[in-house]
Formats: structure tokens, sequence, C-alpha cells
């Protein structure tokens, strides 16, 4: 669970060419030097073994997740000088043949609609090196999912997809190790895997 939020003082910065996205107090328009302080402040308090961050893609290139990659990799750059380096690093992965599966079952309409204005192209699976099982959790995800009104449509077909197709797709949690080694033989079943 969690049993610490913190937040770095800036605001949500919309999608690219938005007014939110031009906000000087968007998360987007942050220094990096100085939202990276923010956040290596955090790490030194809490000390954390592993660290998870978007990829460089941000997933679906939302401004936000990439600002995250960008400050999350400054942060533990700043850490590592300081003799302080996280023992893994991971970045969130969709196995490309995965996310290939995933829009072969989609309808046409939501096929359209997810390239209007998102771009996931995956992960090349030969770099996803980490496979968490995560099917006794798949309905609670659901349910945060839907509870996230303010960025889902209640009727789109991500909300309304069938059960096997919305297992097949968030089942199983993927990663890409960045920083350290595996904890065990590749694809690793744990974020912790070797780490005592």
């Amino acid at each position: 669970g969690v049993d610490r939020l913190e937040f770095l003082g800036y605001r949500d910065s919309g999608m690219v060419d938005t007014a939110d996205n031009k906000d000087p107090h968007s998360f987007h328009q942050a220094k990096l030097e100085e939202a990276a302080g923010k956040l290596a402040v955090f790490m030194r308090e809490e000390r954390p073994d592993v660290v998870v961050t978007y990829a460089e893609d941000g997933v679906y290139g939302h401004p936000d997740h990439i600002k995250a990659h960008y400050v999350t990799n400054a942060a533990l750059d700043l850490l590592e000088k300081e003799g302080l380096a996280v023992k893994k690093q991971y970045y969130t992965a969709i196995p490309r043949s995965m996310m290939e599966a995933f829009i072969q079952q989609m309808p046409e309409e939501a096929r359209a609609a997810m390239g209007g204005n998102m771009r996931v192209a995956g992960t090349p699976d030969e770099l996803v090196t980490t496979r968490v099982d995560v099917h006794d959790y798949v309905e609670r995800k659901r349910e945060a999912f839907r509870a996230h009104s303010s960025q889902n449509d209640p009727n789109s077909w991500f909300a309304t997809m069938q059960d096997q197709i919305y297992e097949m797709a968030f089942g199983i949690e993927y990663y890409q190790l960045v920083r350290g080694k595996p904890g065990s033989e590749v694809p690793e079943p744990d974020l912790f895997a070797g780490i005592s």
C-alpha cells in the first residue's frame, strides 16, 4: 500500500497544445533541475530500493508522464552522485506484441478514437525484463479506472470492454529494468526480486 503521498507543487499539464499545457505552473513547464531537486528531497527521506517511472514516451505522449521520466531520472542521478543509488529502477512497459493483440480486440470506433489523440507503440518485447502477475487485482484496477471519471468516458470501450479482454490487457504488469541488475532469471516475476 501507500503510506505517504507528496506533491511537488505543480498543476496538471493537460495534453499538448492546450491552455493547461502552456500554464507556467504546470509540471510540463517546470525547470528540470528544480523539479528533480524537489523529488530528490523525498527520495533522500524514503531511501527507496526500487523506483518506477515512465519511459521517455510517457506511454501515450502525455506531457506530465514525459516530464516525470526526465525528473525521476535527474533525481536518481543526483542521489547516485551522493552515494545513495537505488538498487533498481524500472520503466513501465507495454510489450509491443501485447499492444498489437489488444488493438486487434478493439472495435473500429475505439481504434479511431485512440489514433486521434493517443500514440501507444509499446515497448519492444526484448526490452521487457519483468512480468508481475496481478490477476488477483484486476477487478480493483477496473474499479479505480471507473472512479477516475474526470479522465475517462464511462461509456467508452475502455470502460466497458469484456472481462476477458480487460484481463488480457491488465492482468500482467510489465516493466523494463534500466538501473541495477535483474534479481532472478528474466523475466523477473517481481520488482523486488533479488533485494533483501
